[in-house]
């Protein structure tokens, strides 16, 4: 009888011993951003790789604004800040028959019409991105089931099946495995067996005859600058890396030499001579190195990204492109951040199942939006057209940011015509600045909250006196126990499945946000009304569990909250607002209403958007 390897995942005591909540096939970036958030939701996983060990070289590199911010919030930033080396712009070289290899200019890499906190790219290699996911899930108890290969899956159809996906995998021994999960992800790569066994998912889309190779490594050159393009023999990018290396991007399908390229002959002496042809007059040699690779452009993407709603794939399972714009473990982590909270609220049996519908919904839009942007953006440096190449930058570069990924509407995003709001349902939480009132600390308001798994619930105003009778009225309904909030907020303290106690709780204190021990929400008051006028206890009772998400909006009004969130011009002295951010940081909702209105319309706007998707 084969055995079973170890099962090193989170688990309540009566789940069976071949079973888990949810199954997650790859360890790369994509893989352990889930298997991380399902362990700190408390939520019983396993998580197979057919490696032996993590990435310990070369691979994806660029870690945009958007994903540092999510690192932060997730408090793991701090090690690949110090480590990694940050790009702030871009330097364009070119040549032509009448003139040699020469800088044609430099741009800013993120201008400031992109409003991100991280102007600049990270670039560290994807080990250690990976190690800072193995250390974090090895603080929560979870760790990789290694050399253990994924064959295929079937699902159950016994009505009320309660582990109805049944996936079979062979260990490095050779030994045949069968468990059983509610949900699996597939997070294995551009050759998923997962997606390959998913019944009519097929990638739509071509892979062109463009090969470029990659090395990283020490060089010793004279050339001083970033990319280059030159009208005969192709294109370079140079990429500073940690260490003191070097990434070289080097197009192999243009060149002097009549030959037909493929990966069969562009070794890494080819890749390394066709780099030399395309920087002379500058010269470039190797005194190492670390990691060499060679690959094809080709934009796909994946015609289902579910099967039955229990079965998902995410990051190259689900769509490829090019390497160049520093995307692919970017939206590929972000694929499985969108996924691992809803994911979690179902398994708590605080949402529907059918919450995840909008996993695909909302992730397949980003994907053919990356799609279509990369096919331009490699057309662009295939062609050596500097002019297309920079227009398509800038018209995306909020997307190559991360921020300007968009949602479009669903149950969780609620479009809104309120005149003069500058917050959109499906966009990320605008970057603002307030002082925090208990401690009279200034703060980010999208990062001081920690991503507890929770939606976050604020209320501004400008003048809280003016606005307090109706700020009374709302929280009393919140706080009665027939609303939808205290409902789910009940269910959520009933639920077994709790995120575990771990040692960095010490320092984050989840209480703080979390009172009472629900994992739903978090509720904040942002107003511009002076700190010394204004005690904890002038607030609703509800608020007052609160205090650390209470700020006075007193900084430069630059960064004002209900300055910046209402297009300059702010909120009158008898408007309340209320604004609903996801567990993600995206806006789901946004509401406002003046402080002589009656308490019926807001209380039923509340109740209406977050029946939409929780139980209780």
């Amino acid at each position: 009888m084969p055995t079973e390897p170890s099962m090193s995942y989170v688990r309540t005591p009566d789940l069976p011993s071949r079973a888990t909540d949810v199954l997650v096939i790859g360890a790369g970036p994509a893989g352990l951003m889930l298997a991380t958030n399902l362990a700190r939701h408390g939520i019983p996983t396993k998580i197979l790789d057919e490696r032996d060990d993590k990435t310990s070289t070369g691979r994806a590199d660029g870690l945009q604004p958007k994903t540092l911010e999510t690192f932060k919030q997730m408090g793991i930033v701090g090690p690949v800040l110090k480590k990694g080396v940050k790009i702030y712009d871009i330097s364009f070289w070119n040549s032509y028959p009448d003139k040699p290899l020469h800088r044609k200019g430099r741009e800013c890499h993120f201008p400031p019409i992109v409003d991100v906190l991280e102007p600049y790219i990270l670039l560290v290699h994807q080990g250690m991105i990976e190690e800072l996911f193995l250390d974090d899930m090895t603080a929560h108890g979870l760790s990789v089931d290694r050399t253990c290969k994924f064959d295929s899956y079937t699902i159950d159809e016994t009505p009320n099946a309660e582990y109805p996906v049944v996936a079979k995998y062979t260990t490095s021994g050779g030994e045949e495995n069968v468990v059983r999960a509610k949900y699996m992800v597939g997070c294995d790569g551009a050759h998923s067996n997962v997606r390959r066994s998913m019944p009519g998912a097929e990638m739509e889309g071509e892979s062109v005859d463009v090969f470029w190779g990659v090395l990283d490594g020490v060089i010793d050159t004279d050339f001083p600058d970033f990319a280059i393009a030159t009208y005969d023999k192709g294109t370079i990018l140079c990429i500073p890396r940690e260490r003191n290396m070097t990434r070289l991007y080097i197009e192999l399908s243009s060149g002097s030499e009549d030959t037909t390229i493929s990966k069969a002959i562009a070794n890494q002496e080819f890749v390394m001579k066709r780099a030399k042809e395309i920087m002379s007059p500058f010269s470039v040699e190797w005194k190492s190195v670390e990691w060499f690779g060679v690959y094809q452009i080709g934009q796909r993407i994946a015609s289902r990204f579910s099967d039955r709603d229990r079965v998902f794939i995410s990051g190259d399972a689900s769509h490829t492109h090019s390497p160049k714009a520093a995307q692919g473990m970017n939206v590929s982590m972000h694929d499985t951040f969108n996924l691992g909270w809803k994911l979690a609220l179902v398994l708590k049996g605080l949402s529907p199942a059918s919450l995840l519908d909008t996993y695909s919904h909302e992730r397949r839009k980003i994907a053919q939006d990356l799609i279509t942007f990369d096919y331009e953006h490699a057309l662009a440096f295939t062609k050596n057209d500097q002019a297309a190449l920079a227009k398509n930058f800038k018209k995306n570069i909020s997307f190559i940011s991360g921020v300007g990924a968009i949602y479009s509407q669903n149950v969780l995003n609620r479009h809104h015509d309120l005149p003069g709001c500058s917050l959109k349902a499906g966009e990320l939480l605008l970057p603002a600045r307030a002082t925090r009132y208990i401690d009279a600390n200034p703060v980010d308001i999208q990062l001081d909250i920690p991503l507890l798994g929770q939606f976050r619930v604020y209320f501004l105003t400008s003048d809280y006196k003016a606005t307090k009778r109706l700020l009374d009225l709302i929280c009393s309904g919140i706080a009665s126990p027939a609303s939808i909030i205290s409902r789910a907020s009940t269910a959520s303290m009933a639920s077994p499945l709790r995120a575990p106690t771990v040692e960095r709780d010490e320092f984050v204190q989840p209480q703080r946000y979390l009172p009472g021990g629900t994992q739903v929400f978090t509720f904040g008051l942002i107003t511009k009304t002076p700190q010394d006028d204004l005690e904890i206890s002038d607030l609703p009772e509800f608020l007052r569990a609160y205090k650390w998400t209470f700020y006075i909006d007193n900084l430069d009004r630059r960064v004002s909250p209900i300055t910046k969130w209402n297009a300059g011009q702010g909120l009158s002295d008898g408007e309340l607002q209320v604004v609903c951010v996801r567990p993600d940081g995206y806006v789901g909702a946004v509401g406002k209403w003046d402080g002589n209105a009656g308490v019926e319309e807001p209380q039923a706007w509340l109740e209406s958007y977050f029946e939409g998707f929780l139980s209780g």
